[in-house]
């Protein structure tokens, strides 16, 4: 009696038996294709855009033209700390005596005796300067302001320049920004920062007696400028 476990072995005999036969004779053995998009033959690549359900056109980059406009994010921070100690100190002594010198006497030069004793000069010089001196300074500027580009160079860099002035009664104030840009580094909403701006130059002036609150005078201007003391 025949077993299944020994009727599976012989259909497997068989077929790898015909099998054998087909290859000796020259027969192609092809394999099933798995695809769903058709014949792999004459099937073209896939594209993103016809396989995809999430796939969205990529925007061309923008093109920027002379007197478009940017808006610069300007956030620039410096922090400067220094430290400095000098201590100098000098101290010159001296003592001279004159033990020989001439005497005239008539038409000759003799020696002078000196009976008075030997003259001496002395003197001493004592110096000290002492200085010590702390710097500690933070400075934050941050704003934003509309910027016109004014020229486009060969390389496709862009040259921005803006300039705003507000006025409220007396007070003034005036901002002004230039430098160069790359295309690419103009965010989605129109804006750039300007740690990207190239040959950056802020300019921010106060006029006012809010200025004019906090303002050094001018002679303590100069005083702190040529250190008369």
């Amino acid at each position: 009696m025949v077993t299944e476990k020994q009727k599976t072995s012989l259909r497997m005999a068989a077929t790898l038996l015909l099998a054998t036969a087909a290859f000796a004779a020259g027969g192609v053995a092809r394999a099933q294709s798995s695809s769903l998009y058709g014949d792999p033959q004459g099937r073209q690549g896939l594209m993103m855009n016809e396989a995809s359900w999430i796939y969205e056109v990529t925007a061309d980059p923008r093109q920027f033209k002379i007197n478009d406009q940017v808006t610069v994010i300007v956030s620039e921070k410096s922090a400067v700390q220094s430290q400095g100690k000098m201590d100098q100190q000098k101290q010159v002594s001296g003592k001279g005596i004159l033990s020989n010198w001439i005497l005239l006497n008539k038409m000759s030069v003799v020696p002078d005796p000196q009976t008075a004793g030997s003259p001496t000069v002395g003197g001493e010089y004592d110096n000290k300067f002492q200085t010590q001196a702390d710097l500690e300074t933070a400075d934050t500027m941050t704003f934003k302001i509309a910027c016109r580009i004014v020229d486009r160079r060969p390389n496709g860099l862009l040259v921005i320049e803006g300039r705003r002035k507000i006025q409220n009664n007396d007070n003034v104030w005036e901002q002004g920004v230039s430098g160069v840009i790359r295309p690419q580094d103009v965010l989605p909403n129109n804006t750039v920062l300007s740690e990207n701006v190239a040959e950056l130059n802020i300019t921010k002036r106060e006029e006012g007696h809010v200025r004019d609150g906090y303002r050094r005078g001018w002679l303590g201007a100069f005083l702190d400028k040529y250190q008369a003391f």
